[in-house]
């Protein structure tokens, strides 16, 4: 065996985002979830796609009244002196 042929890869330590377990992972990959997990997930239903228009509600009526208050604002002297 030549040391030319070898190949490096390097891992780190990753947990799983669906069951905390710890496993390895190829360094800078985007996984989150363990192989048993990943498993697990792609048996998962579909999430189902919501309306992508948003519908303002009909017949509704909203009433805003305006309330003035006066403010005084005091001020003496002051400061560092």
């Amino acid at each position: 065996m030549e040391i030319e042929d070898l190949e490096i890869v390097q891992l780190e330590l990753k947990y799983c985002e669906r069951c905390g377990g710890l496993w390895m992972r190829v360094q800078g990959s985007q996984e989150v979830y363990c192989s048993g997990c990943a498993a697990s997930i792609l048996e998962l239903p579909g999430v189902r796609q919501r309306r992508s228009k948003p519908r303002l509600p009909v017949n509704d009526k909203v009433e805003i009244k305006s309330q003035q208050r006066a403010l005084a604002l005091v001020c003496g002297e002051g400061g560092n002196a």
